[in-house]
């Protein structure tokens, strides 16, 4: 149901022992009686675990310090001023060692 005023939809309120629709303007509509108000809870399936852990970071060639593999994923954080450039931060593909690159 809608407001005749405005156009938005009416919420159902308790006045005392009656239930009417009202709308956030002021109008008041005492139509209930042809109005059926339900809600339907649809049930989700299960929810299913993945143990595997995925890297969605870019891979870049870099040797890591640890075990010396040739592969390391890398992202940039800005941890200091803007004006500053941002520290480029490695993990190895093999080891998962994360390492700074200050370069």
């Amino acid at each position: 149901m809608f407001c005749k005023k405005c156009g938005s939809i009416l919420i159902p309120k308790k006045e005392g022992n009656k239930t009417v629709l009202k709308c956030s303007c002021g109008y008041k509509s005492k139509d209930m009686e042809t109005t059926v108000l339900r809600e339907e809870v649809k049930k989700k399936g299960k929810i299913s675990v993945v143990e595997e852990e995925f890297e969605t970071m870019p891979l870049t060639e870099a040797e890591c310090p640890k075990c010396h593999h040739k592969k390391a994923y890398f992202w940039e954080v800005q941890t200091r001023a803007a004006d500053e450039a941002p520290t480029k931060f490695l993990k190895c593909e093999k080891c998962r060692h994360i390492w700074r690159d200050y370069n």
